[in-house]
């Protein structure tokens, strides 16, 4: 009996996979650390498992990185244009109504983005109803907890599907 070769050549490579980076600014290491306070339990490890299993489910790479040091969150977002990641989840933080360089590393690289905020902040001190992101961000989601960073996803895949 014979047997058929596959022509090895014929056949296409898989597309490549699409990457998303989640991006979490200071303090957000403390997720869940702390006990029941008003972020509840859930630590940030969790929430880059459920983003990563999600991700995995339509074939897009969900990476996580967290940093409590400005420079360090815009060389990531920098390096994000070199390597192709096509959707930013961002949580700046206390940068969100500080960081004008941030902002600038992510209008620079022209990557779409989300905004994602655990709190309400417009319903916190009044210094922090004023994001420097919010206006370049192709969606913000504030006050939904954790699962705000689930929805910035499901928004970031659609989009990429929709291309």
């Amino acid at each position: 009996m014979k047997r058929s070769k596959s022509n090895k050549s014929s056949e296409s490579p898989p597309p490549p996979q699409q990457r998303v980076l989640v991006l979490h600014g200071p303090n957000l290491n403390l997720l869940g650390v702390h006990g029941q306070g008003s972020r509840g339990l859930t630590t940030l490890a969790d929430v880059h498992a459920a983003m990563e299993a999600r991700g995995r489910a339509d074939s897009v790479i969900v990476e996580s990185f967290q940093s409590n040091h400005e420079g360090q969150l815009i060389d990531r977002v920098q390096a994000a244009a070199v390597e192709g990641v096509a959707f930013i989840i961002v949580n700046p933080a206390a940068y969100t109504h500080t960081s004008l360089a941030l902002r600038d590393a992510l209008v620079a690289v022209a990557i779409p983005f989300v905004e994602v905020h655990l709190e309400n902040i417009h319903a916190r001190e009044p210094i922090r109803h004023v994001s420097h992101f919010s206006d370049r961000a192709t969606g913000v989601i504030t006050g939904l907890g954790a699962y705000g960073y689930l929805a910035a996803l499901e928004f970031g895949l659609s989009y990429l599907r929709e291309g």
